[in-house]
């Protein structure tokens, strides 16, 4: 039975919670108490509220984050030791020097009130925030390069992904979100400075953090990062470029944006150094409206960038169905809602009888999966009268399952080498697919995700190795887990159920 009434899993599991584990920062953390056994807290604590701010309404529990660090490197011990055997490293001679690379994600939740029960009836928000331990390396003494000891084999999986923060917030409140996330912000930004001391197979090693923001979908980035939202003109989190440069030159663009630089930009924005028009400060600072608080790496996630195109897809095989390419390529009229519908639900009804697909009202990773494969597309063409459309979107949906590996796979170079290999020439031959035959679609217009899939994916595989095993995946994997417990396992109380979840 996994899971026991609470008060038998609190007696039993102490160990497997944070507090339980003593270690020690040198130097001491900025602003960080240095108990250790400081198990669930109160997500507003450590904000210091001044006099004119109203109290945050709001519930919110949390880990300190270097101590749910701890934790997780406990329960990785024997991985780690593990790790030195096999590299032939004597144990007693690698006390520091240890690296560990953290990946975070932080995603709303949208609705999760209870489907019954009594309560007000206003949609319930919720955000979570968690961190997954992707590698633990160390530069042995006298050694030349760092020795990767521990590697995370399902970098996607809500059981590595370790819950930091849970809160009822909707993520669009900026003010209570900043006001919640402000003391992890700068407890992750106090542990950057510092080492952790900690006995780690009976021995105390010190160990540095690098900490990696990869798994927030855009609409979090942009929020995180202080730029305008995703229908800004604006088009991309990664580079500089404006919907319509996007959409004419699809696939040369380079990742120039970074916290840093968002931070500048805002400054500019704030104080308009050479008093400009509004106009032109907005394209002086390319879509930064607000303070970056929380630093992200600038990079594609995968599941949200699967669900994206997905979705463009959707609406691609609709304008195939009704031929609108031929009615309003140009000057004609814009189809009306009405026929829309019509080819909507012959749609729907297509994929339905040949994938057994049901229709969703939001497009979803499950959903968009089945759709993107060479069976949706040989259904959709039974409705596509002509024979060269057919075959123009057979060509595209081939060309997007040779690029997909690249960006959604854990480790490309090992696992799709050729595609990756591919790959530009595969997104070249994407763009100009659309520019030409689509054009209907994409003259001076292009979705944030197909411009992201098309212009930025070598550099980010190049910089970093991986896109799909730094995606948000498993935190969103976890948001269904916070469904359940809340349902099955919480205290049916405001100020305990999250607790209980967390």
């Amino acid at each position: 039975q996994i899971f026991q009434p609470l008060h038998a899993l609190r007696n039993a599991e102490k160990e497997l919670l944070p507090g339980y584990h003593p270690f020690e920062w040198q130097p001491a953390l900025k602003g960080v108490s240095s108990s250790t056994a400081v198990g669930i807290i109160d997500g507003l604590s450590g904000w210091t509220a001044s006099v004119d701010d109203c109290p945050a309404d709001t519930i919110s529990r949390r880990f300190r984050y270097d101590v749910a660090l701890v934790s997780a490197l406990k329960d990785l011990e024997e991985d780690i030791m593990e790790g030195l055997r096999e590299q032939g490293l004597e144990d007693i001679a690698c006390t520091s020097g240890f690296t560990v690379v953290v990946k975070e994600s932080c995603d709303g939740m949208g609705d999760v009130s209870e489907k019954h029960g009594g309560g007000p009836a206003l949609p319930e928000k919720a955000v979570r925030f968690s961190f997954t331990v992707m590698s633990v390396s160390v530069r042995p003494e006298g050694g030349e390069g760092e020795v990767t000891l521990f590697c995370e084999p399902k970098p996607n999986s809500e059981l590595s992904c370790k819950p930091l923060c849970l809160m009822f917030v909707d993520e669009s409140d900026h003010e209570t979100l900043t006001a919640i996330l402000g003391p992890v912000v700068a407890e992750r930004n106090a542990m950057k400075e510092s080492r952790l001391i900690l006995s780690v197979g009976g021995l105390l090693r010190s160990f540095r953090f690098h900490f990696r923001g990869t798994g927030y979908d855009e609409k979090m980035v942009r929020e995180m990062e202080g730029l305008e939202a995703s229908g800004s003109t604006y088009i991309c989190t990664l580079c500089d470029s404006t919907r319509t440069q996007a959409s004419q030159n699809m696939v040369l663009h380079s990742v120039t944006r970074s916290h840093e630089e968002n931070g500048e930009r805002y400054e500019v924005w704030r104080t308009n150094p050479y008093s400009e028009s509004a106009d032109e400060l907005r394209d002086r600072v390319k879509g930064v409206s607000a303070k970056p608080f929380m630093e992200t790496l600038p990079t594609i996630d995968a599941l949200h960038c699967d669900i994206g195109n997905a979705a463009e897809f959707y609406k691609l095989f609709q304008d195939e169905i009704g031929e609108v390419h031929l009615t309003f390529g140009g000057a004609g009229e814009a189809p009306s809602r009405e026929e829309r519908r019509r080819w909507r639900s012959a749609l729907d009804k297509q994929l339905r009888k040949k994938l057994k697909l049901k229709p969703v009202m939001r497009m979803n990773g499950n959903y968009a999966r089945r759709l993107m494969t060479r069976e949706a597309v040989e259904a959709v063409c039974e409705l596509v009268p002509s024979e060269e459309r057919r075959q123009a979107l057979r060509e595209l949906m081939e060309l997007y399952l040779q690029m997909k590996p690249v960006w959604r796979t854990t480790c490309p170079a090992r696992e799709c080498p050729d595609q990756l290999c591919r790959y530009s020439f595969n997104s070249q031959r994407f763009a100009d697919l659309l520019s030409t035959t689509f054009k209907h679609r994409y003259d001076g217009k292009i979705t944030n995700y197909l411009h992201k899939t098309l212009a930025h994916v070598p550099e980010i595989i190049e910089r970093d190795g991986s896109i799909g095993a730094w995606a948000s995946e498993g935190n969103e994997s976890g948001n269904k887990l916070f469904r359940r417990f809340r349902k099955m396992n919480a205290r049916q109380s405001k100020s305990f159920e999250l607790e209980d979840i967390l």
